[in-house]
């Protein structure tokens, strides 16, 4: 049976390996050019893993990404699109029909102190020795930085240098520059941007850079019509993208 028109897209069939931090930067990065976007909801329960809804600010928005994106690949997959049954909550309140749901049932009182006690004895017992730290030896490295393909550093974060003084246009060629980059992109938010442009090669990430690229084309025109389409594309709401042909 056919949904009407509603500001939020289900989407289904989406890869379930996909972190969740991961898969909605993702769809915002791609849906975001079809409109303002107000939330994306995807949760790794067993029953939502491999779902998500993206709501739009307007109905039209939601209509264009529908069209567009529909059974294009994500991550290997591709996507399933339909209109959602219901209003989301943040569309609700904006109408005046959002309706508070039940509260949940309270949580069962605490376990007994001798209880406690216990389990909190068996935690000590099964528990490494106090400054023994938790780590698989075989595993001591840091981790890789997705974006960059460096060692991670957590939370202090290495700062780049600063990308270089605004140069005149340099002249056509089928490599673009990007510039001014989210330090959450990857090459898969990229590639999902421009292979929907005919002639798309290849996106190339600086490594120990997080803020600029290189996407290629099989021609000058053909970067040129990415180039114009994207320019200012904002794949996260801080960080509009500046695009340039490449040096010859």
């Amino acid at each position: 049976m056919d949904i009407r028109p509603n500001h939020s897209i289900y989407i289904n069939n989406l890869n379930e390996k996909i972190k969740k931090d991961e898969l909605k930067k993702s769809l915002y990065a791609i849906f975001s050019q079809f409109g303002q976007i107000l939330d994306i909801v995807a949760m790794k329960t067993l029953k939502m893993r491999g779902q998500a809804f993206v709501i739009f600010k307007d109905i039209n928005s939601a209509t264009s990404a529908l069209r567009s994106m529909q059974g294009f690949p994500f991550y290997d997959k591709p996507m399933r699109i339909q209109y959602s049954k219901k209003d989301s909550d943040v569309i609700a309140k904006m109408k005046g029909t959002f309706v508070e749901r039940p509260k949940r049932k309270k949580e069962e009182a605490p376990p007994p102190e001798s209880k406690r006690k216990k389990n909190k004895q068996a935690a000590q017992l099964a528990r490494p020795a106090v400054g023994v730290p938790i780590v698989n030896p075989q595993t001591q490295a840091l981790p890789i930085n997705q974006v960059t393909g460096g060692p991670s550093t957590g939370g202090a974060q290495v700062v780049p240098a600063a990308a270089p003084n605004a140069m005149p246009e340099q002249p056509p060629n089928q490599i673009l520059f990007l510039t001014n980059l989210p330090e959450e992109t990857n090459e898969m938010m990229l590639s999902m941007l421009f292979n929907q442009f005919p002639g798309f090669k290849e996106v190339r990430l600086v490594p120990g850079r997080h803020d600029i690229a290189f996407v290629e084309f099989e021609n000058e025109v053909q970067s040129g019509a990415a180039k114009d389409a994207l320019q200012g594309f904002k794949i996260t709401p801080s960080n509009a993208m500046k695009i340039s042909f490449a040096k010859k």
